[in-house]
């Protein structure tokens, strides 16, 4: 922990390098090494009811219920979510998948954080794609999450815990 007059900081080999991650999708008990990922977000967002409060000019905001999203980007060199949209368009039947992050950075105190996304569905994507001017191709694909787990957490580093200070 590095220390400044007053306050602890935090020290920069701690940071988490935005390349050493891990990345696995699981489709109808197959997993996948999703190497070819470039990027991935998923987001956590909560659905608020804005309520009126007597006395109050204001209203309040009360959480209800909450959704999962998320995008990727990745290598234009797999098939298998085409495949899925193909499934879809022939048969009706929608395919459901998890996704399972790691990040890990040797490095940092922070260690090794995984979570997992479940009841993963595409909202759409690219079925065919060129570019004869760029470097290579890649592509980018929306999708929701219905539930999600966190069997690792990152540590805490040194000084973050002010011990009610």
């Amino acid at each position: 922990m590095a220390q400044t007059k007053d306050n602890a900081v935090m020290l920069a080999k701690d940071t988490l390098s935005a390349a050493l991650a891990e990345c696995y999708v699981t489709i109808d008990g197959r997993r996948y090494n999703f190497m070819q990922a470039i990027n991935l977000e998923a987001k956590f967002e909560r659905t608020k009811t804005e309520v009126p409060i007597l006395g109050k000019l204001g209203k309040g905001n009360k959480a209800t219920g909450w959704k999962g999203t998320g995008s990727a980007t990745f290598h234009y060199n797999v098939s298998i979510f085409r495949k899925m949209m193909l499934d879809y368009k022939n048969t009706g039947a929608d395919t459901y998948f998890e996704m399972q992050i790691i990040n890990e950075d040797p490095t940092s105190a922070a260690g090794r954080q995984e979570i997992i996304l479940l009841d993963c569905n595409i909202d759409g994507g690219v079925l065919a794609k060129f570019d004869a001017d760029g470097e290579y191709l890649d592509e980018e694909m929306d999708f929701t999450f219905d539930d999600f787990s966190m069997p690792e957490e990152f540590a805490e580093l040194a000084g973050f815990n002010t011990k009610g200070n």
